[in-house]
């Protein structure tokens, strides 16, 4: 029988903008995001995030079913513009009340809080007035930011992730434009990333400062690359998009230098100054990352920076099949085994959380005399198989700590909208009642017994 340790930490995740609608209630600014869903074409169907799964009216429901499943931790974000409406300055202690409300409920119910301070709906206005995280001067502001947070919840909750995927934020808000804040700029993409790092180890010496114990950490996205063909141009062209995919956020934070490739890629490079690597490489107690699937890199010069055709993890309009998501993502389940072997061979063997890990597909959802029913199989299966590389690590020395599914709910799927359904709970967008679907019920089990071959035996 295989199990998973006693110590092992099984949560589920989630992000403040996809959950929790009342975009404007008590005091709330707006973000980002709130101005990038008015755009026309910008959000698949024309979705809006104004309502999306009204967790911040249904919280302790949600906590209930939380308590339900038996999660252990729980992984959400803090709304920045919830808590300071212009970014900065006045601080909005009804939003702060939400976030205390929320700790105390999951504490009550025996579960982790684990809260992202940044995880992409910046304040509109820091983005309008100042530039947003294409500035140096967004760094201090942040940190300010962090300061409140701390202040507010750092008595009750000692786990903490600074911010979410720079390299994600960075590259579709501000080199593709498909997400928020918009912006197509080969020239702004570095600087974004840069100081999104920057922003992050400002946070790690505020929460310091501010959480007696706390453990501080980042939540970076991983997708491995592989050649398109064997060639030594595809071979080349795959070394690159790692590098500006991935090394460009872990090589700085957990060796103090960003990639040889990123470096020498003049005129378009970071614009760091002395001491920056200095900050974005403070030590953390441990590495989030999330992995969702793999790339094929193909040579191309015309593309900036990388040189490569890869189409990062934006959905693409292919059919879903058993090898192919909803979201048009390979099922790669090997990916999760080479990122955790990286991990332990070549940064170290650092604390290691998988922040994310899902998948979204088209969910059935049957009545029966009972009420509803959500058969998701293919989730099911898809959790078997990436725990069990998890497993496979754990038995191979790499120093894994805990899980997190995303997501918690169906939510907002960022310019996906409501189409694409990642959930342990299905949410009916019309009526906003929530089922737990059989991929929740499958969590509950391996929870419950640490198990893995649990997670596909029903009782």
């Amino acid at each position: 029988m295989r199990q998973f340790p006693q110590n092992f930490l099984f949560g589920a995740s989630s992000s403040a903008y996809q959950i929790e609608g009342a975009i404007d209630a008590d005091g709330k600014g707006r973000s980002i995001w709130d101005d990038f869903v008015l755009r026309k074409g910008a959000v698949r169907g024309g979705d809006r995030a104004d309502v999306a799964c009204d967790h911040y009216k249904r919280w302790e429901t949600d906590l209930d079913l939380m308590a339900e499943i038996g999660l252990r931790a729980y992984r959400f974000s803090v709304s920045w513009p919830r808590v300071l409406p212009e970014g900065r300055g006045r601080v909005n202690r009804a939003g702060l009340d939400f976030y205390s409300r929320l700790v105390d409920g999951l504490l009550e119910r025996g579960i982790k809080p684990v809260p992202t301070l940044f995880h992409w709906d910046l304040p509109a206005n820091l983005q309008r007035e100042g530039g947003g995280f294409t500035r140096r001067s967004i760094v201090p502001i942040f940190a300010d930011y962090a300061a409140v947070v701390a202040r507010a919840l750092g008595d009750r909750v000692k786990t903490w992730i600074t911010v979410n995927e720079p390299f994600e934020f960075a590259c579709f808000g501000h080199l593709f434009g498909t997400h928020a804040p918009g912006i197509k700029n080969p020239l702004a993409y570095l600087p974004a990333i840069h100081h999104v790092l920057l922003a992050h180890g400002a946070a790690v010496d505020v929460l310091r400062a501010e959480v007696s114990g706390a453990a501080v950490g980042p939540a970076l996205s991983w997708t491995p690359v592989h050649p398109a063909t064997p060639t030594e141009r595809d071979r080349a062209a795959a070394r690159r998009a790692e590098a500006f995919m991935n090394g460009i956020t872990f090589d700085p934070i957990l060796k103090g230098a960003y990639p040889d490739i990123v470096e020498n890629a003049f005129p378009l490079r970071p614009p760091a100054r002395g001491g920056d690597l200095e900050l974005i490489s403070r030590p953390v107690d441990f590495v989030g990352v999330n992995y969702y699937s793999r790339e094929r890199a193909r040579a191309n010069l015309l593309v900036p920076l990388i040189g490569a055709d890869v189409s990062g993890k934006e959905p693409r309009e292919l059919p879903e099949t058993d090898d192919r998501t909803a979201m048009g993502w390979e099922v790669y389940h090997e990916g999760m085994t080479e990122i955790l072997a990286a991990l332990r061979d070549r940064y170290g063997n650092p604390p290691v959380y998988i922040t994310e890990f899902g998948s979204a597909w088209n969910d059935s959802v049957e009545e029966t005399p009972d009420g509803s029913r959500v058969r998701d199989e293919c989730r099911v299966v898809y959790m078997k198989n990436q725990m069990d590389r998890m497993l496979e690590a754990l038995e191979g020395g790499c120093d894994l700590r805990g899980c997190f599914v995303w997501s918690f709910t169906d939510n907002f799927e960022w310019a996906e909208g409501f189409s694409k359904r990642f959930g342990l709970v299905h949410v009916d967008f019309d009526s906003l009642e929530r089922t737990v679907k059989e991929s929740g019920r499958a969590y509950a089990r391996l929870i419950k017994t640490r198990n893995i071959d649990d997670i596909v035996r029903k009782p």
